[in-house]
C-alpha cells in the first residue's frame, strides 16, 4: 500500500507540479485539498478539481473555511481597519493560517503520512504553512517545495 500525502492545492503551476512530483517521483498517493476562504467561484472550484484528477490525484476536496475565517478573523480586521503601511489589507497572511489548519484536519481524516504545499519561498506563505503544519500536525513529515535560483528542490521538516 502506498503512503499518503495531502497536498494543499490551488490548481496553479507550483501545486500542479507537486501533484506529478509527489506521485511519480516519490511514489506517494496524492490527496489534494483546496481550502477556500471565499476567493473561488463554483465554476473555478470545479475547474481546479478536474485539473487535480487529470494530474493523477487519488482524491480532491474543496474545504469551505469561509465562515470560520470570517467569524474568527476577517470581521475583526474590518472592524479594526487593519492595514499594512496604512494601505494594504493583511488578509492574505491571516488567510494562510486558516487554510493550513483545514489541510491538517483533512490530512488527519484520510490518515496521511505526509502533508505538502507548493509555496515557492518568494514570500512568507511557506513560513506560514510550515509553522502551522509543524505546530498542529502529528504527521511524520512535511514536504514543501521552493525555488532557489530557478532550481526545484524539496525539503523535509
Amino acid at each position: 500500500m502506498k503512503e499518503k500525502v495531502v497536498l494543499a492545492y490551488s490548481g496553479g503551476l507550483d501545486t500542479s507540479y507537486c501533484v506529478k512530483y509527489l506521485s511519480e517521483e516519490l511514489g506517494l498517493e496524492v490527496y489534494t485539498a483546496l481550502a477556500n476562504t471565499g476567493g473561488f467561484t463554483e465554476a473555478e472550484l470545479k475547474t481546479v478539481e478536474k485539473k487535480a484528477y487529470a494530474l493523477g490525484a487519488k482524491e480532491h476536496v474543496n474545504l469551505d473555511v469561509t465562515e470560520d475565517y470570517y467569524e474568527k478573523c476577517i470581521r475583526y480586521m474590518v472592524f479594526g481597519n487593519v492595514l499594512r503601511n496604512k494601505t494594504y489589507p493583511v488578509s492574505v497572511s491571516s488567510e494562510r493560517t486558516f487554510q493550513a489548519l483545514a489541510i491538517v484536519n483533512y490530512a488527519k481524516k484520510v490518515g496521511a503520512q505526509y502533508i505538502a504545499h507548493g509555496s515557492t519561498g518568494a514570500g512568507n506563505d511557506q513560513v506560514r504553512f510550515d509553522l502551522c503544519f509543524a505546530g498542529r500536525c502529528r504527521i511524520s513529515r512535511v514536504i514543501c517545495h521552493f525555488c532557489l535560483d530557478g532550481h526545484r528542490c524539496f525539503c523535509y521538516a
